[in-house]
């Protein structure tokens, strides 16, 4: 009979799930696209803040749209409700899905009991750029923040999102850090959830 098998069709391509074929962008098209996203934000922009603003901001549209491709494929539209699960789900599915691996660290801060940090020795989008010496501190991790930002907020977690370089004793390249400073209405939900 025609029409009659075992391959599955899929009525929208939100339903296929995310195992099926090859999931990965070539290295070299990634480099060469983030690298034309960062030079035309830089024609845009008078300074280095601005700068790393505007990469934050495409990377906020880029994480809204991963956290509501993977609560739909994954977790059948459930989104996490708690403080920890939700850094869970950032740094364990959400980098696999984004950097094939998990994030190296994912840490609370010590100092203020609404910061955590997700730190990682090679971030993907700092990996192939050459900062010159006139733009100082300008960090790319700045687009993964906004990434993050979109993730967190999407899911009711508002969040203040950076990223920053930390000099690691005896390496040349230093760790990006993604610092989050949760919202203090996160905090008080947390909390009464107990």
């Amino acid at each position: 009979m025609i029409g009659v098998g075992k391959i599955k069709q899929y009525s929208n391509v939100l339903d296929k799930p995310l195992s099926k074929g090859k999931q990965e962008v070539s290295l070299s098209a990634f480099a060469f696209l983030f690298s034309e996203l960062v030079q035309y934000n830089q024609t845009q922009v008078d300074n280095i803040a601005e700068l790393e603003r505007r990469l934050e901001d495409a990377g906020y549209a880029v994480g809204a749209r991963v956290l509501e491709l993977l609560c739909h494929r994954d977790k059948g539209n459930r989104r996490e409700t708690r403080l920890l699960g939700i850094l869970s789900f950032v740094h364990s599915t959400v980098w696999k899905v984004l950097f094939g691996k998990v994030a190296d660290s994912l840490e609370k801060g010590t100092e203020h009991e609404d910061e955590y940090m997700i730190s990682e020795k090679e971030l993907l989008v700092n990996r192939f750029i050459s900062i010159p010496k006139d733009m100082g501190t300008f960090n790319c991790g700045a687009f993964v923040a906004g990434i993050v930002r979109g993730v967190l907020d999407g899911a009711g977690f508002p969040a203040v999102v950076t990223a920053h370089f930390v000099p690691v004793e005896g390496q040349q390249r230093p760790r990006t850090t993604i610092l989050i400073k949760f919202a203090e209405e996160v905090l008080r939900r947390e909390a009464r959830l107990g």
